[in-house]
């Protein structure tokens, strides 16, 4: 009998080369038969799993966006007591990528928003991801002014998009130099922080 394939398996470990390859050379780097060395497979492999590069490109920034959010939510179950405020800052950290070791994600995940500025193709996925991390954070804004002294901010939907923003713009400071990656956290710190400070206070 053939052997069968494991299509979802391949598919990763060819999202992973092209992450590699991004990493390294950036997007326009990328094409079809780099990845297919990079992933030890054949071609025809990789035209099995994807159309086109476009297709390929869409899976591989699904696949660093599943990672991304796979981290929030291990933080979350690891401590599942811990107050929303709490959760709000691991999951804010997490995603501006501040850390030595995803450093290379973080160059790969900017070159993939640099590339949907001219690809509708990932523009539309890209602009879901930041939907649905704005929706949790709107949410956790939320839950966090309701565990502390203060209300939560009048506009928790504001503070959100500003504090997503802030997230993405630190993790581009902190890749070309301008910002260490302890000076970004401080900044996010005291961003957070605020966010209490400026809430109105209970009557």
């Amino acid at each position: 009998m053939p052997r069968q394939v494991d299509h979802v398996s391949r598919r990763r470990l060819i999202a992973e080369a092209v992450c590699c390859l991004a990493d390294e050379s950036g997007l326009e780097g990328v094409t079809l038969r780099d990845v297919a060395a990079r992933a030890q497979v054949s071609m025809g492999a990789v035209q099995r799993c994807f159309r086109t590069k476009e297709e390929m490109l869409v899976f591989a920034l699904g696949h660093i966006g599943e990672q991304i959010a796979e981290r929030v939510r291990a933080r979350v179950v690891r401590s599942p007591a811990q107050s929303a405020r709490t959760a709000l800052g691991h999951a804010a950290t997490e995603i501006s990528l501040l850390r030595e070791e995803h450093r290379a994600q973080a160059r790969v995940w900017l070159a993939f928003v640099a590339q949907a500025a001219v690809s509708e193709a990932l523009a539309v996925p890209l602009k879901a991801n930041y939907a649905a991390l704005q929706e949790a954070f709107i949410q956790l804004i939320s839950e966090a002014g309701e565990d502390a002294d203060r209300a939560a901010p009048r506009d928790p939907r504001r503070e959100a998009r500003t504090l997503l923003a802030l997230a993405d713009g630190l993790t581009a400071h902190v890749l070309i130099g301008h910002l260490t990656p302890q000076e970004a956290q401080d900044v996010l710190h005291t961003h957070l922080t605020g966010l209490w400070e400026r809430a109105p206070v209970r009557s």
